[in-house]
């Protein structure tokens, strides 16, 4: 089988003119090319069968762009996805018309805003989105709202809570969405747990809808004042968590771990919120089941807090415990479980109810009797 004369004639036309990018749009036969003037279309007239025809399409393309008639190279499919692709390579791969090389183009490091103009153009596509909105070239120029704009829209057909959530962070990046668009992006996302744990990644001190401080913040507000300035990082973390942006992540943390949707994501809720009290475990995530993390001593870098402050010795403890969630907690309830939704949380229960009973501490809601359960055994 050979390309029609016409075909062959019109697609070398069409290179000649050095167009921006190429599309092949196989349902339509048609092959699209991105100028400064526009969008050229090229209605195919295959003489054979179609699949083969395109090949002979693609391998035309392939020989003039790349001077590689075999089409997209088999070591570049290997590179695709590893940002590996040289910065002066990027256009070519928008020219040959096949969407692994698109996604080769916004995975790589060297990706500019014009770039990624013409990789939107050859493939919308929303994980090409969030790859390009890990790119700070990109969310920092003109396409970086086009993209947000389009997460925001296509979220209620994303059927991957792990993407969803991705989606949310990325567009709650700064400078992509005004305030009302981020309040209404909130108001849309208020049953949604995935959406929720991605403001939590994104925004964990600037939620909307803000908490007021805990009803003792003020009262604690002086005493802790001093020992932040004098360097202690448990005051630091307990000033953090008792204002109203601390119980507004606590509270948000706690309507998402009443109901996590997937494995993946109880994991990363757990990540975030080792990382929001790292100051509490410099030593980093050591990997404990809840029990050896339930029964380690008290916080060692608490004591000039709990000698002014006895009063908060729960509040050290929990914010201790939940330094040091992550995926060894999990690692027993979840051995060889692929259960997710209700499944997911009955089997988990055992663990997110004691770190929900952490945050009832820190948010001040826990009862007295709880709260000595805590000194106990913190002590």
């Amino acid at each position: 089988m050979e390309l029609s004369s016409e075909d062959s004639f019109r697609l070398n036309v069409l290179l000649a003119n050095k167009p921006l990018a190429i599309r092949i749009d196989e349902s339509r036969l048609t092959v699209h090319g991105l100028s400064a003037r526009g969008d050229a279309k090229i209605q195919l007239n295959p003489t054979g069968r179609v699949e083969s025809y395109l090949r002979l399409v693609r391998e035309l393309i392939s020989g003039q762009v790349l001077g590689s008639p075999g089409g997209y190279p088999i070591y570049l499919r290997r590179w695709t996805r590893m940002g590996q692709m040289r910065d002066e390579s990027l256009e070519q791969l928008l020219l040959l018309g096949e969407p692994e090389a698109v996604v080769a183009a916004v995975c790589a490091p060297g990706l500019t805003d014009e770039l990624a103009r013409r990789a939107w153009w050859a493939m919308e596509d929303a994980d090409n989105a969030r790859r390009m909105l890990g790119n700070p070239a990109v969310r920092e120029g003109q396409m970086g709202r086009v993209l947000a704009e389009y997460l925001i829209e296509y979220l209620p057909f994303e059927s991957e809570p792990e993407r969803a959530a991705e989606s949310v962070r990325l567009c709650l990046q700064p400078g992509l969405l005004d305030i009302e668009r981020r309040l209404d992006l909130w108001k849309r996302s208020s049953r949604k747990p995935a959406h929720q744990l991605g403001f939590l990644m994104a925004l964990p001190d600037d939620l909307p809808d803000p908490e007021p401080a805990r009803r003792d913040a003020a009262d604690l507000g002086a005493l802790l004042g001093l020992l932040v300035a004098a360097g202690d990082p448990c005051a630091a973390a307990l000033g953090r968590v008792l204002s109203g942006p601390g119980q507004t992540f606590l509270k948000t943390l706690g309507a998402f771990l009443a109901k996590p949707p997937t494995q993946d994501l109880v994991v990363a809720a757990f990540d975030l919120t080792r990382d929001y009290f790292a100051t509490l475990r410099p030593e980093g995530d050591p990997d404990l089941t809840l029990d050896a993390l339930w029964a380690e001593p008290q916080a060692p870098l608490a004591g000039p807090c709990l000698a002014h402050a006895p009063e908060l010795a729960a509040e050290v403890v929990a914010m201790r415990r939940l330094s040091g969630l992550g995926y060894g907690v999990l690692r027993g309830p979840l051995l060889d479980s692929t259960a997710a939704g209700s499944l997911m949380r009955r089997k988990l229960a055992p663990v997110l109810d004691p770190v929900q009973g952490q945050i009832d501490v820190l948010r001040g809601r826990a009862s007295g009797a709880a709260r000595q359960g805590e000194r106990s055994e913190g002590a």
